[in-house]
């Protein structure tokens, strides 16, 4: 029964790691991170990003391989991701002037990163 307490925390500890190199990741494309770990009562966002108007909510997935990161995105879990960017944005108005998006940031277990842009779109 010990061993479950240890894997949560290796798994959050993998997932704030994942989460602060898709932050920097974004950083150095010229994104602005607006908010990180952004819990609300549609679901939780991972990251949220704007760059010259356009905002996106990015979903971080770390996985051993960026192929196993790009397909761990399920629809349940992209319907969550809606539902919060909409909570988001009621409680934030004045942003994504240009446009709003949903991007997937994959981390594989060396740390490289890859992004999704416009991952998915409302409805998918």
């Amino acid at each position: 029964m010990q061993r479950m307490p240890e894997l949560r925390k290796a798994a959050d500890r993998r997932g704030r790691f994942a989460e602060e190199r898709a932050a920097a990741a974004l950083a150095a494309e010229g994104w602005q991170v607006l908010a990180r770990r952004v819990r609300t009562a549609g679901g939780e966002i991972d990251l949220v990003a704007e760059r010259e108007g356009l905002l996106a909510f990015v979903e971080v997935k770390a996985r051993p391989t960026l192929a196993e990161a790009a397909l761990s995105l399920g629809k349940a879990q992209r319907r969550r991701l809606v539902a919060a960017a909409e909570i988001w944005m009621a409680g934030n108005p004045g942003h994504g002037e240009a446009g709003v998006r949903f991007d997937v940031i994959v981390v594989d277990a060396e740390g490289q990163v890859r992004r999704i842009a416009d991952a998915f779109r409302l409805g998918d």
